[in-house]
């Protein structure tokens, strides 16, 4: 229970701070904990991201997986507005995992953490769309309302929803 609550404050922390400038005494704080206990959870601050990461990813999904029951075309689309709202509340500088890698690009835990992550998110949408033959496309659609976020905002979304429709009612 506390390693959940710890995770959850560095998934906070990192959001907020960004990977470079939160040192693991202010990480330390932001977790309510003890340096002591901190590293008997996490011994690194790789560690501490990699946990964010993970913490992050299950939190995600959970998310999206909140819907009304809909099919077809709609689910595709609610899920891209429950991205707009995750943008909104939980990601105004865009996607966590991108900007990990961004931070860490040589490390292969954190890499590997964004790929797990990145590949899982495709999996799902190709699920909740039932269309696994579109899954990469939706997936990229995906990815690219979540990089564009910071600087398109909402029209990032509709952009992706009417291109969904396209795509979605053509095939």
């Amino acid at each position: 229970m506390l390693r959940a609550q710890i995770a959850a404050s560095l998934e906070v922390a990192f959001s907020q701070y960004g990977f470079a400038e939160p040192s693991v005494a202010q990480l330390r704080t932001a977790c309510n904990v003890s340096l002591r206990t901190l590293y008997k959870h996490y011994p690194s601050k790789e560690a501490m991201i990699v946990a964010a990461l993970e913490y992050r990813h299950q939190r995600y999904l959970t998310f999206l997986l909140n819907q009304p029951s809909a099919a077809g075309v709609e689910v595709v689309l609610h899920i891209f507005d429950k991205l707009e709202q995750w943008m909104m509340e939980f990601a105004p500088h865009g996607c966590l995992s991108m900007n990990a890698i961004a931070a860490f690009p040589d490390n292969p835990f954190i890499s590997q953490a964004v790929k797990q992550h990145k590949k899982e998110v495709r999996r799902f949408l190709g699920q909740q769309s039932s269309r696994e033959d579109l899954a990469t496309a939706i997936f990229l659609l995906h990815e690219g309302v979540s990089s564009a976020w910071p600087v398109l905002g909402r029209s990032a979304v509709t952009s992706a929803q009417a291109v969904l429709r396209q795509l979605l009612e053509e095939n």
